[in-house]
């Protein structure tokens, strides 16, 4: 699945913007401060990323879960 492929429901974030990609969660994530990429929330959202481009199918629902986790639970995801 191309990491240009759309989640099903946007992301919206604080502030307005919205993640309508997997592409864009991933730059999303990448614009984080390291500290914050390392976090175990950001390090799981980041490989359900990954697994929903590599592999895709339901990976591109738990992507978009482990990101509205990260970014509304322990990770300073703005």
């Amino acid at each position: 699945m191309p990491w240009s492929t759309p989640f099903e429901e946007p992301i919206r974030l604080r502030g307005g913007a919205t993640l309508i990609t997997l592409q864009h969660a991933a730059d999303h994530v990448m614009q984080m401060p390291k500290d914050v990429q390392q976090q175990e929330c950001w390090q799981i959202a980041v490989e359900n990323l990954i697994n929903a481009a590599e592999i895709g199918g339901g990976w591109l629902m738990f992507a978009r879960i482990a990101m509205l986790r990260a970014l509304n639970g322990d990770g300073d995801g703005r």
